[in-house]
């Protein structure tokens, strides 16, 4: 904003002075006028002249900033100057060449001053002798547009559910051959990993929160041999036990497609063995395996080595020579309505996954509420239920609970960056602005908004160039009331323009652009939309000297009024 200067009457000071033909004072200018909110302090810097040869030299004069609000006042530091034969400590004013008068103020802001006045306040004397002097006005009003970033405009992160209605459950049973055979044996087909297969197809088929996903049958072969033979058993021993599984499945009455595959040499299978196994100088063969990918040449190499060969013979390539049988079960969870209905009338019955889901199946905050207070009851060593509560807590604006629940979570797991980033948000919200620092400097990995939400922490401390790095490209008011602060009124368009879910603040905002830009319509649609949303917006409108250039116009007073 523009520096206004204002000029001090020195009747007062007049009287401290000897001589009988009076001058008038050298100006006095308050910087920045009108007065500015910077984070969360009110901040000015007074300045002027003591004329030479007005000063007398037994003369003190006390100044005091007073900052008249609604009523109150606020008492800046008194300065204190004297003049050269004062018995009195303070800053001495030379009679001859006069001196330079500068004073600062600084208060915290409160809401009540937006409507405000700064005055210099005088106590001068001169020996016993006191003298009246009336306080003088130096700066009007307090422009507050920082204090529109809140802490409310960033997003929540939420730690979900990891509810799945379908999961699925994989089982396999192999069935063995003898080498360079493809006929099944009736100790392979009555094994006992096969009749557990058998018997998990038809609890899958008959249960009612199961179902056959997929049945597959593979057939495979030892890498030893030639390839065309290996080929020609994989297929026959996957035919043999796939036409023992339909057969399975007819005699059971259930109908379930079969998936066929073939791996005439089993190289990957073989790897695997070899590597859990005990045989002396596995490592050896494991390198042939990384060194050749010809088979006919893994083969030989393996061969080669007559001492480990046998072993492998024995207790490896056996093993290759099957056929397995896989099923994938669907596990179907309970539906949506079930789990509503078990959430209110007995959650015990839920898992905390269920719990949590089904407070994503409620846009009632007070059952949102009520749910993840409930979950917090029957598994309290799990955070997810207090951070979403403190959530709630927060939405609904009781910023204490919010940071209770916080603190709950992060007993629980403490360098969680979800939870550190909400608790920091709410910390915000109060204030703190070192706890809030704390926390989301501990918040590296969470969401997106992390950045929004330093931008916030930092036009809260009054450090601009900061909030800006930390916005980027962010469309938010928060963002919005930074590039304000900046004068990039094009780009505060922009933003406020692009805010995903606009809201009372959003169209204030607007008002604000335009009121600095002298778009008077600007002005008045940006208020009449923000007052429509919140009746609350007429009063703050009313006193904020953002838009007191307008304040004896009938328009802009019609929809303050």
């Amino acid at each position: 904003m523009k520096k206004n200067l204002f000029f001090l009457s020195i009747i007062g000071l007049a009287l401290l002075s000897s001589c009988k033909s009076l001058e008038a004072p050298e100006q006095i200018s308050c910087n920045p006028n009108p007065l500015t909110v910077v984070g969360n302090n009110v901040n000015a810097e007074i300045t002027g002249t003591f004329p030479a040869k007005k000063f007398i030299k037994k003369g003190v004069l006390e100044v005091t900033p007073v900052l008249k609000f609604d009523g109150q006042e606020v008492l800046g530091e008194t300065v204190t100057y004297v003049g050269e034969k004062a018995k009195v400590n303070g800053t001495i004013v030379n009679y001859a060449n006069g001196g330079t008068y500068k004073q600062t103020f600084k208060c915290a802001y409160k809401d009540e001053m937006a409507k405000s006045e700064l005055y210099l306040r005088f106590h001068a004397t001169k020996g016993n002798k006191v003298y009246e002097i009336p306080d003088y006005k130096v700066a009007d009003g307090i422009i507050a547009t920082a204090k529109h970033a809140s802490a409310k405009d960033n997003k929540g992160a939420v730690t979900g559910d990891k509810f799945q209605r379908i999961i699925k459950e994989m089982q396999e049973a192999d069935i063995k051959f003898l080498i360079q055979q493809a006929t099944l044996r009736d100790s392979e087909t009555k094994s006992e990993s096969v009749k557990n297969l058998q018997a998990a197809i038809k609890d899958a088929n008959d249960a009612e929160n199961k179902a056959i996903s997929s049945l597959e049958v593979s057939g495979y072969a030892s890498p030893d041999g030639g390839v065309s033979l290996n080929e020609d058993l994989a297929e026959k021993r996957q035919a043999a036990a796939q036409k023992y599984l339909a057969n399975s499945l007819k005699k059971a009455k259930i109908n379930a497609d079969i998936e066929s595959s073939v791996t005439a040499e089993d190289w990957e299978g073989f790897q695997r063995l070899m590597e859990n196994s005990n045989i002396q100088d596995k490592d050896l063969v494991l390198r042939v395996l990384s060194m050749y990918s010809d088979p006919e040449e893994r083969e030989a190499q393996i061969k080669n080595l007559s001492a480990v060969y046998k072993n492998i013979a024995d207790e490896i390539l056996p093993e290759l020579r099957r056929s397995r049988l896989i099923l994938t079960i669907d596990l179907i969870g309970r539906s949506d309505d079930e789990i509503a209905r078990l959430a209110k009338e007995d959650p015990k019955q839920l898992s905390v996954e269920e719990l949590l889901y089904a407070a994503t199946l409620t846009n009632d905050k007070a059952e949102k509420l009520r749910i993840y207070n409930k979950t917090q009851e029957l598994y309290p060593a799990d955070f997810r239920a207090y951070n979403n509560a403190g959530l709630i807590y927060f939405e609904q604006g009781d910023v204490a609970s919010a940071r209770r629940a916080y603190a709950k979570a992060l007993d629980i797991v403490p360098a969680n960056p979800d939870v550190n980033y909400n608790a920091g948000v709410a910390a915000l919200a109060d204030g703190d602005l070192k706890k809030a620092e704390e926390h989301l400097g501990k918040a590296a990995g969470t969401s997106a908004n992390l950045g929004a939400a330093m931008g916030t922490y930092y036009t809260m401390k009054g450090d601009y160039a900061k909030a800006k790095k930390s916005y980027g490209n962010t469309a938010s008011n928060n963002a919005a009331v930074q590039q304000i602060l900046d004068e990039d009124y094009a780009g505060a368009r922009k933003t406020l323009a692009a805010v995903a879910e606009p809201n009372a603040t959003t169209a204030y905002l607007q008002a604000v652009v335009a009121a600095r830009t002298n778009d008077r319509e600007g002005v008045y649609a940006g208020l009449r939309s923000a007052i429509a949303q919140d009746a609350s917006m007429k009063a703050k409108a009313a006193k904020d000297i953002e838009f007191a250039k307008f304040a004896d116009d009938q328009t802009f007073a019609n929809i303050v009024k």
